[in-house]
């Protein structure tokens, strides 16, 4: 999981920032100013910041990209040649930013965000992505899992933001006849529409202006594994009549090519809208609903199962102790009554922002009283 710090004086900036970007699965914090800023940088490795600041912070070696209210050239000039990776201007084009970050993360080498990606993983041990919990609310969702993994039928994993669907969709390919095989993601909410086609089934050398070679979408990537569709409700209705002609007929077609490409993949796709009422209102196809949806699993949200919340707490503080080579700390019970009190609307990803959080700024042991700080 990526780390993003957000540097604005803007308060609603930031909270709209933090929000799409966890959103989007990053790792967040935000600071107002430049010392709050590297306080942090003291305690969080992050990989990337976003600065209202043309410079880069005071004997500090991450990417940044600058977002300003300055359109000028000579403002962007300036910026790129203190180091900035990019230069935005606002209003932000959310999309633009999403991707310049993305850019900017691969751009740091392709090998080594691949070997850091898989050393984290491996010091995870494969616990990140466990699915904690022995609710009975959880417990339903282990069964289902159980049931369905081992057949190829395809699944739709629906729930709120945060709710760990993406932590289902790995569990049911983890336990399938295809784990040695790929397990491929895409979030379709975060790639322009106009992108979405590319990204998926790839694209010839000179198909658009910028394909300066050929490049395998998502699908071919995923041949013989598991191709997770993160945020399926949020693709366009073009895009939605391609992937379920490739659903039929199990072929795809790069962009700029005539020439069909016969996939096999396992098809799991994930979303926190009401599919169902998105097909009365036309913004959702009833016969790729239909194909998606065999099977459909239901992550609950965590205020409907709080119970399990010590447990996750428990599993956070040893993952990022670990994660960040910090010794454990304990958290005393008043503090983990209020936070099972708290109402989560960003569900177990929010509780891991807060449990991050609280080990990183807390003193020896995490209190109520840093519980009513920091949250």
């Amino acid at each position: 999981m990526a780390k993003v710090l957000i540097l604005d004086q803007s308060k609603s900036l930031r909270n709209t920032l933090r929000e799409r970007l966890e959103f989007e699965g990053f790792s967040t914090e935000s600071a107002d100013s430049e010392t709050q800023a590297l306080e942090l940088c003291e305690h969080i490795p992050f990989d990337l910041i976003i600065s209202e600041h043309e410079d880069r912070l005071p004997h500090c070696n991450i990417p940044f990209i600058v977002l300003s209210t300055d359109p000028t050239v000579e403002s962007a000039i300036k910026a790129l040649r203190n180091g900035a990776q990019d230069y935005l201007t606002k209003p932000i084009d959310m999309n633009r930013l999403l991707l310049s970050i993305r850019h900017t993360l691969e751009q740091q080498s392709e090998e080594s965000v691949r070997t850091s990606v898989k050393q984290k993983r491996s010091v995870r041990s494969g616990s990140d992505e466990q699915i904690i919990g022995d609710s009975e609310a959880m417990q339903h969702v282990h069964q289902m899992i159980a049931k369905v993994a081992s057949c190829d039928a395809r699944v739709l994993i629906t729930g709120e933001n945060g709710t760990g669907k993406e932590l289902v969709a790995r569990a049911l390919h983890a336990k399938s006849s295809r784990a040695n095989a790929p397990f491929v993601e895409v979030n379709c909410a975060a790639i322009p529409s106009e992108l979405i086609e590319s990204e998926l089934f790839g694209h010839e050398r000179g198909a658009f202006t910028s394909a300066i070679k050929q490049r395998k979408g998502k699908f071919e990537q995923a041949n013989g594994g598991t191709l997770f569709m993160d945020e399926i409700g949020d693709m366009s209705l073009a895009a939605q009549a391609k992937v379920l002609r490739a659903l039929q007929e199990n072929k795809i077609s790069r962009v700029g090519s005539d020439r069909d490409i016969e996939v096999d993949v396992r098809i799991i796709a994930a979303t926190n809208k009401n599919l169902l009422e998105e097909i009365k209102k036309g913004n959702f196809r009833e016969d790729l609903y239909h194909r998606i949806g065999v099977i459909i699993i239901k992550v609950p949200p965590l205020r409907e199962h709080p119970e399990d919340i010590p447990q996750l707490v428990d599993h956070f503080i040893g993952l990022i102790s670990k994660e960040y080579k910090i010794p454990e700390k304990q958290i005393d019970k008043k503090a983990m009554e209020m936070l099972q009190g708290m109402p989560w609307s960003g569900n177990i990803r929010e509780l891991r922002n807060v449990v991050e959080r609280l080990l990183v700024l807390s003193d020896q042991k995490i209190t109520s009283k840093d519980v009513e700080k920091y949250c």
